[in-house]
């Protein structure tokens, strides 16, 4: 790649800006109809993921761009290769992650005549992504891809989706690359952090929420002090928790599924909230339920990098358009007052905390005890273990009992999206293959993409996957049971030999059905260097950490 322009093709004008972009890794499905791209990354120095599903492929990539705050990038075909991709866009968009999906398209003559695999991808796309374009053109190539790196990164991070008709790749043009882009950062006015520094001083119960996507390791860092030095409790949001690290003695625990009660009173006590970077929605505020809407009753300090966010669903008190980012760093000047009155009930607030949190104090229904193994885990596993889950009563165990500290250890979609835990490794142990990466999965969760586990395979990537079976779809039964105790319809599962599924695809595979026999079939499968299952079935009455079906169904019959 050079700066003078020279004669290139649509694809290898797009390869060059990729790479010009920053671009180190692509995921894909491959197809015919953007061959000329795959020709010119033959010769690039950018690493190709090739995957067994387009939907696997647009999580991974997903879990790029949140692993880098930089947008994950996916290739995929046209008609249903782009619609099996939807659910890592749908991700990507209510998790706000940078991502930009290219998909192949039927050559510009044939429009508009309901061709092979056509479809009209801003009709399809309009709502999930931020940006849909088609490029007519490969003299706009530079220009319109240096816009999707721009619209997925800026304000609320994105999906951007950009169609590539087939022969538009294989045309001839000549023009220069785009400069390579950089992310715009939005800062806050020195009267809006004196503001808050005046609002913290006259608080007597103020509280942090953490949410949202563009935060950093540093950012981390810096709120942390910033917490420190004012006793401030702090909460993350729904699969945020690497926002805040759990041994820090301000932490309050996570504002997710199943919540500690004392977590939500202490927010409904609180005069003053600092939300920085989320945006409050349905399951962290317990259903629209934790804050008034659109007037709070405590002072709400709402800080988000989109304008639009601001007052859209809560009015507060103060609004700053900033970065998570440049906040942390703005906060560092905020000096806090002479007294804390609030500083004792911080610390009740972390000890409340790591006692929710004790997996040794749970006990369930069966022979293999998923408190006895998350304890384990927490002795065996490093620090910044990456842990993934889809969606599913299995995450709880995590959510709850798994104490982050790595700001990048978890990936875990707000969504709610079923299937992500396995490509989410994958793209994570791609990225950073020192890093040990868990996937803690349901069995029903773990075959929406089971099979990218040949991916793993593939490329040689020791992922460890835990797969808790219960032989059914169990969140819905146990909103079945719930409403419709001892009436068993449509969510009973029959299931594979998933250590055997393993061993079938070069990995390795074990079936633990015992607590004490977890830490040596743990050991057996780190040390294996291959991507690996434990699978490790569990009693199905034990439909939560803290229930059973029995307690359902005698519940609404009383």
């Amino acid at each position: 790649m050079t700066d003078a322009p020279r004669p290139r093709t649509g694809g290898q004008i797009l390869v060059d800006q990729l790479a010009r972009h920053g671009v180190g890794d692509i995921f894909c499905v491959p197809g015919e109809s953007f061959l000329a791209v795959l020709d010119a990354l033959h010769d690039a120095e950018i690493r190709l993921t090739v995957c067994r599903q387009e939907g696997g492929a647009a999580m991974m990539a997903e879990a790029h761009g949140k692993l880098t705050g930089r947008p994950g990038i996916c290739f995929v075909t046209r008609g249903p290769g782009a619609t099996n991709a939807s659910p890592g866009l749908h991700i990507a968009k209510q998790d706000s992650t940078p991502m930009i999906l290219f998909v192949g398209q039927i050559d510009r003559s044939a429009r508009e005549r309901e061709a092979f695999q056509e479809l009209d991808y801003r009709a399809v796309f309009g709502t999930i992504a931020k940006w849909v374009t088609e490029i007519d053109s490969a003299d706009r190539l530079p220009e319109l891809i240096a816009r999707a790196f721009h619209v997925a990164t800026a304000g609320r991070p994105g999906p951007v989706v950009i169609a590539l008709p087939e022969d538009m790749l294989v045309e001839t043009a000549t023009v220069p690359d785009a400069p390579a882009f950089r992310p715009v950062e939005t800062h806050p006015a020195l009267a809006q952090m004196v503001a808050v520094q005046t609002m913290l001083a006259q608080a007597e119960k103020p509280f942090a929420i953490l949410g949202g996507s563009r935060w950093s390791a540093e950012a981390v860092r810096r709120f942390a002090r910033f917490a420190d030095l004012f006793s401030l409790p702090v909460a993350c949001s729904f699969r945020r928790q690497g926002h805040f690290p759990a041994d820090h003695r301000c932490y309050a625990g996570d504002l997710g599924l199943g919540v500690n009660p004392k977590l939500l009173a202490r927010i409904k006590e609180a005069d003053l909230l600092l939300v920085v970077g989320g945006r409050l929605s349905e399951i962290p505020s317990q259903g629209y339920t934790l804050l008034d809407i659109p007037g709070p009753r405590q002072r709400l300090v709402h800080i988000h990098p989109d304008p639009e966010e601001l007052g859209r669903v809560y009015s507060p008190a103060l609004a700053i358009n900033a970065s998570p980012t440049a906040f942390a760093a703005a906060i560092e000047t905020v000096q806090p007052p002479r007294t804390l009155p609030w500083a004792a009930g911080t610390e009740t607030l972390h000890a409340d905390y790591l006692a929710w949190s004790d997996p040794t104090r749970i006990t369930t229904p069966g022979t293999l005890q998923m408190g006895g193994v998350m304890a384990h885990l927490r002795k065996a596993l490093p620090a910044d273990a990456i842990l993934c889950n889809g969606a599913g009563n299995f995450a709880t165990w995590v959510h709850r009992f798994w104490p982050f500290r790595a700001h990048d250890g978890q990936l875990a979609p707000t969504s709610g999206s079923m299937g992500y835990g396995v490509p989410a490794a994958i793209g994570a142990k791609r990225l950073l293959p020192d890093r040990t990466v868990v996937v803690v999965s349901g069995d029903g969760d773990f075959l929406m993409n089971g099979q990218e586990f040949a991916t793993a395979v593939q490329y040689g990537l020791p992922v460890l996957v835990i797969l808790v079976d219960n032989g059914m779809y169990g969140t819905i039964r146990m909103h079945q049971e719930r409403e419709y105790p001892g009436r068993v319809s449509g969510t009973a599962l029959k299931n594979p030999d998933f250590a055997a599924y393993a061993t079938a695809f070069g990995g390795y595979g074990e079936r633990v059905e015992r607590t004490e026999d977890f830490p040596a079939a743990l050991a057996r499968a780190l040390a294996s260097g291959l991507p690996s299952i434990l699978h490790c079935p569990i009693d199905p009455e034990a439909i939560t950490p803290t229930t059973t079906i029995q307690a359902l169904r005698d519940r609404k019959r009383t």
